[in-house]
């Protein structure tokens, strides 16, 4: 199972907007460096990186009439040709980072209250995956997303 990254977003506090970029470094255990969700004491489980599939925002644009502007999930990767819900307990690469998906990462009232109605009912079961960091790197744009069998 296999895909690629096709965007990376990052954003420096909670509520900012985010911002695209080509390559982001991220740090084992503490996530991509400048990112809001970059924890340099340590991650909790699930919180160093989030990945949503780009299929998902088409689905939800095509059954919902929902459509986000870039970066708007809110989801730091996103990603095409890959499950990743089926990431979850598993381990996968990043191009050359080794990272490990912990659960579902399922829209919340705060999401909707940055984007717009519906936003909830449009990407329940698909609104990403929150996923652990194992070694440090980079990633960039293009990088293969690969599950380890």
């Amino acid at each position: 199972m296999s895909g690629r990254v096709e965007a990376i977003y990052v954003a420096p506090e909670r509520a900012a907007p985010v911002s695209p970029v080509e390559r982001a470094e991220v740090h084992a255990g503490k996530g991509i460096v400048g990112d809001r969700r970059y924890y340099a004491d340590g991650a909790d489980a699930g919180r160093a990186l989030t990945l949503i599939a780009q299929a998902a925002l088409e689905g939800m644009a095509a059954e919902h009439g929902i459509e986000l502007p870039p970066g708007a999930s809110r989801r730091q990767l996103h990603t095409r040709g890959i499950d990743v819900n089926a990431l979850v307990g598993k381990r996968f690469h990043v191009g050359d980072v080794e990272c490990v998906g912990v659960e579902l990462c399922e829209p919340c009232s705060y999401l909707e209250s940055l984007t717009q109605p519906g936003v909830i009912k449009g990407l329940v079961h698909r609104g990403g995956l929150n996923a652990d960091v194992l070694t440090s790197g980079e990633i960039a744009v293009g990088d293969a997303v690969v599950a380890e069998d």
